[in-house]
């Protein structure tokens, strides 16, 4: 490095033909290159090898003068054989695989390469993890090929897994995976099979069979003083009484005809089923948005009722008509001075007094009993029957009812331009069918066996669950 200033200097002769250069030997350089003999290797050995020996004799006392001793150009041993070959004698160096010094032949100047002789690289390396430095305590010494334990493992390196054990091992892991989704798939079929067979046993009992709806069925079960009895066939989970959008409005599950109710009517599930239960007032009723039955053709009616009321009088469990008076009605009323299921109806006779029929069952428990009622009207016949739980109570003829205006009402009717007969307890599995039934019918009803002629005969059902 300067510092820019141009220092005196003197030119340097060019060298003379002669010389070899800058440092090097004058004369021209031998075939083998600056400090490299002629020729090729082994030969060079061969007259190098006698030159040393005619001039220096072996003397076993002095190493320098070993003829077979390598050394470099200041005349010290060199640290390998010369020319890159190992360190000491030709002879000793040369084995029967190669051409000298170790080597294995092909090893140089154009000789055909050969598989390196065994034992010539030396012992494998050991893996990375065992060629971490020592840790505090660990036990030093001369390096040497590890033993069972120490760095390499028992096997021989480069030895392979054990590929079958491994297969036989990951086939054991698919089998077992194979059993279990075959025993999940098993025990999903037995519950199945299990659920197809509890619903095809329910279908074949009395009162649950072939395409029957829950609302073509009545009671299968003996009335109970103590509470609703379960229905012949169980209604569904999802089932609900009222519509969806609006929960006043009491839902037909068979026509279209839904009822609303009052202020102070309610339908709370009791139990497993529900009921329309209500308190005996004025605001305690339910009214349909239009007229249920045709009463100049032939119809039944039935109901399931529990009375809370004792008291004497008129107590109206449904009816037909909102102008001045009813057309039909189906309750209670006090009948030589006693409380007696009643079915009362308007005749179609003109007259300054509106014609009554009424056909009474006497002798029946009234109040806190559940009861299933069925009223008909045979068109034909010209007559109207009441049966009371499925048994045949009395008849009436009729020339025909009257056709008056109006809606369907629960919990009341219409008496002389007014509202009369509210009625309170509990009521519910009301079904209308547009068929007169007989006595057998109406028995079959009771039983939950109604034949599906008849039953496809239903116009209209609520509180069916």
């Amino acid at each position: 490095m300067t510092d820019g200033t141009d220092r005196p200097h003197s030119p340097q002769p060019e060298p003379a033909p002669e010389n070899g250069g800058y440092g090097f030997p004058p004369g021209i350089p031998a075939p083998g290159g600056y400090g490299f003999p002629p020729g090729r290797p082994d030969q060079y050995d061969q007259q190098a090898q006698h030159a040393q020996h005619e001039q220096h004799p072996q003397n076993p006392q002095n190493p320098q003068h070993d003829p077979y001793a390598q050394h470099d150009q200041y005349g010290r041993p060199a640290p390998d054989g010369g020319y890159g070959y190992p360190p000491g004698r030709p002879d000793q160096a040369a084995s029967s695989e190669g051409h000298g010094y170790g080597y294995p032949q092909g090893g140089g100047y154009g000789y055909p390469p050969a598989p390196p002789v065994a034992g010539t690289f030396g012992p494998p390396m050991p893996f990375p993890e065992d060629s971490a430095p020592p840790g505090p305590g660990a036990p030093t010494g001369p390096a040497g090929p590890p033993g069972p334990g120490q760095g390499l493992p028992d096997r021989p390196f480069g030895e392979q897994p054990d590929w079958e054990a491994m297969a036989d091992r990951s086939a054991r892991e698919r089998r077992k995976k194979r059993l279990w989704m075959v025993g999940g798939a098993v025990t999903v079929l037995l519950l199945l099979a299990g659920g197809g067979a509890f619903v095809l046993l329910k279908t074949n009992e009395p009162g649950g069979g072939g395409k029957k709806d829950v609302a073509d069925n009545a009671p299968s079960t003996s009335p109970s003083a103590s509470g609703s009895p379960g229905p012949g066939a169980s209604p569904s989970k999802s089932y609900s009484p009222t519509v969806a959008s609006d929960a006043t409005l009491l839902r037909d599950s068979v026509g279209k005809t839904n009822v609303r109710m009052g202020p102070e009517a309610t339908v709370p599930k009791v139990g497993a089923h529900y009921e329309l239960t209500l308190k005996g007032n004025a605001n305690s009723y339910a009214e349909s948005t239009e007229a249920a039955v045709d009463t100049t053709k032939s119809f039944s009616l039935s109901v399931r009722v529990r009375n809370t009321s004792a008291e004497k009088g008129s107590h109206v469990i449904l009816s037909q008509g909102t102008g001045e008076t009813f057309s039909f009605e189906l309750g209670s009323d006090t009948v030589n001075n006693k409380q007696a299921w009643v079915f009362r109806v308007r005749t179609n006779q003109e007259g300054a007094t509106p014609t009554m029929v009424t056909v009474a069952a006497e002798g029946h428990k009234t109040v806190k009993a559940w009861t299933v009622l069925t009223a008909v009207h045979d068109a034909d016949m010209k007559k109207i029957y009441l049966y009371v739980e499925g048994k045949k109570i009395g008849e009436a003829a009729v020339p025909g009812i009257w056709q008056g205006p109006g809606a369907l009402q629960l919990g009341r009717a219409r008496h002389q331009n007014a509202w009369a007969g509210a009625w309170s307890g509990s009521i519910n599995y009301i079904r209308f069918y547009a068929t007169p039934f007989t006595p057998d019918q109406a028995a079959a009803y009771r039983k939950g066996e109604l034949d599906a002629g008849t039953r496809g005969a239903g116009t209209h059902a609520w509180i069916t669950g």
